[in-house]
């Protein structure tokens, strides 16, 4: 600019027809400002002159043709950029050297864009879907199956088994009874309700029962104690025409031997020994 000022603050000549620059209301000359005040370029190391742009950053100061990605070159003036150890780089460079790849496509994650974080890894926010149904994903629960994720209720629908009882999803434990899974509350006597999943049960019809219900419902009697044969952990029992026996109460009627594996005679609806038979 030309001068209304009269002389330099500094070496003390005559400003007249000559440009200036002012600082705190005191007029310079070119050369005595550009000595006191100008900035050293932090690429080229010479001064940024009074008469060219000063690009500061952080307290550090460019030309403009200097202020440029370390990495590719090109200039940054007026471009988006980023900082690493002091060194400034474009958004591309900056991305290839440190930004996170995404894990479904392997692409760099821009900065700037939105980031979603699972296990250690990093997903485009459109890549981080549901395996099965495409949806995004975003803060919703999520079940991992061979690396893949799923939305719950597909992961339900595709994987998860359903109770044979209620037709629910088992989310968790849960019983296997003749190949099919059962929700542990779901499996119970067929007759009085009881849970069975941690007590003896018996089988009929494909059907589970407590082992009294199948006892006072379905269990033959012993034709001597007149109890239940439940055979249950694979105990002996005697059959003979319409009757039966536990092991232990198969014995002949009057002397009270044992008969499981010997001869014996029956005499109305007694069984005897073949020597009480005969006497």
């Amino acid at each position: 600019m030309t001068s209304s000022h009269t002389d330099c603050h500094f070496c003390l000549q005559s400003l007249r027809g000559r440009k200036y620059a002012l600082r705190e209301e005191n007029a310079y000359c070119v050369p005595c400002y550009d000595s006191l005040y100008a900035n050293p370029c932090e690429e080229c190391k010479q001064p940024i002159e009074c008469n060219s742009k000063d690009l500061a950053y952080k307290g550090r100061h460019w030309h403009e043709g200097c202020f440029r990605c370390a990495k590719c070159s090109c200039s940054l003036v007026e471009k988006p950029f980023a900082a690493k150890d002091e060194v400034l780089l474009c958004t591309e460079c900056y991305s290839d050297e440190y930004s996170s790849k995404c894990f479904h496509c392997q692409k760099t994650i821009m900065p700037g864009s939105r980031k979603m974080e699972f296990k250690g890894s990093s997903w485009h926010e459109s890549c981080f879907v549901c395996q099965y149904c495409r949806q995004p994903l975003g803060t919703k629960p999520l079940i991992t199956k061979d690396n893949e994720n799923y939305c719950v209720p597909c992961f339900e629908k595709q994987f998860a088994h359903h109770c044979y009882a209620c037709k629910k999803v088992i989310t968790s434990g849960g019983v296997t009874y003749h190949d099919q899974p059962w929700h542990k509350d779901c499996f119970v006597c067929a007759v009085c309700k009881t849970q069975l999943s941690r007590q003896r049960f018996i089988s009929k019809d494909e059907y589970p029962y407590c082992v009294d219900c199948f006892s006072k419902f379905y269990a033959k009697k012993c034709a001597a104690c007149k109890k239940p044969i439940t055979a249950l952990g694979g105990a002996k029992y005697i059959s003979f025409e319409d009757r039966q026996w536990h092991g232990e109460c198969f014995s002949c009627t009057r002397c009270s031997l044992s008969l499981v594996g010997q001869e014996f005679l029956t005499r109305q609806d007694d069984i005897l020994c073949h020597k009480c038979g005969s006497a």
